[in-house]
This record gives C-alpha cells, structure tokens and sequence, in this order.
C-alpha cells in the first residue's frame, strides 16, 4: 500500500475524529487536535491510495524564555492501530522536520515514549524546560532533536501555544 503526506485542512476533520477514536480510545485528544487547528499550527496526514486517512501529526511553534527562538512542540501524533508498525508514524514525523527546518525551526521538542522516539533521532533535553513540571519517572520522556546548530544554544522555559496549557496534557 502507498500513502502520500499532506498538509491536513478543515476537511479531514471527520477522519481526524475516526484515527483518534481508533488510536487513543482512553485519551481524550480530539479537542487538543481541534483546537490547535484553529492555531495554524503544522499538521500533517498520511493518506492511503483509497484515500483514508491512516495517520496524523502536529507540530506547535513555541518559544523559549520568553525569546523569539523558532523552536516546535510535536504532538499530537496518531496511526490507525491496523497501519502501524509499517514506518507511517516515522514518515509523519521526518516530514513534519523536513518542513520546520526549511522554515527556521532549530529544535523541535516531545514528551512521548523515550524508546519510540529515540528510532526518529530525539534524544533527553535538559536545557529547555516543559510548562509544567515533568513527573518523576517521565524524566526522560522529556526529548527534542536539533535540526539546526544553533539550536543546540537555546534554553530556558518553554512558552507554548494557549491549547497547550492545560497541565493536564503534560501528566501521565
């Protein structure tokens, strides 16, 4: 099966509301999605040759320490169960970079599975801070990748998107 990436619009909403149904039946991640598209944030889908809409991803600009560094949050990220494991999730995401890189973008950060993330390149961040505080045990779930030198320069506080703080989005 070929799928192809692109841009995710109003449209794809309905498909939006059936992947993360599917994907996360136990977390409420719809209303993040929905409110972040109001945000223009960087969302990308991957559509099969049929035309489903077999996965998803997000990536927020941010900034840190109350600077101008052009800095991304990637999440939400979602894959039908049936079309995982088939690289849809890691082409998601090396597209979502290729695209914040060509822009400026010089870090891009997560907190997500250490063990899956670590395969797409991210590593431990410890110079830029979460909004809220990381809990014990998540330590290293707290990830970015520096697509950019100077990236490897910013630190502080991360500022995100209004969407994004709810403290409750960043507990396990």
């Amino acid at each position: 099966m070929v799928f192809t990436l692109r841009p995710a619009g109003q449209d794809d909403l309905p498909h939006l509301t059936t992947l993360y149904q599917r994907a996360f039946p136990d977390e409420p991640l719809l209303p993040l999605v929905k409110a972040l598209m109001t945000w223009g944030v960087l969302a990308l889908v991957a559509v099969d040759d049929v035309g489903t809409v077999a996965g998803h991803v997000m990536l927020s600009p941010c900034s840190v320490g109350g600077g101008h560094d052009a800095v991304a949050l990637l999440g939400p990220l979602a894959v039908l169960p049936t079309m995982q494991r088939r690289g849809l999730g890691r082409a998601l995401v090396a597209g979502g970079l290729e695209r914040l890189a060509a822009s400026g973008v010089v870090k891009v950060l997560v907190l997500g599975d250490p063990a899956y993330y670590s395969q797409l390149g991210f590593a431990p961040e410890r110079a830029i801070s979460a909004p809220y505080p990381v809990p014990d045990g998540w330590q290293t779930a707290w990830q970015s990748q520096t697509l950019h030198p100077a990236g490897d320069l910013v630190s502080g506080p991360l500022s995100v998107l209004p969407p994004w703080q709810k403290k409750a989005l960043w507990l396990p």
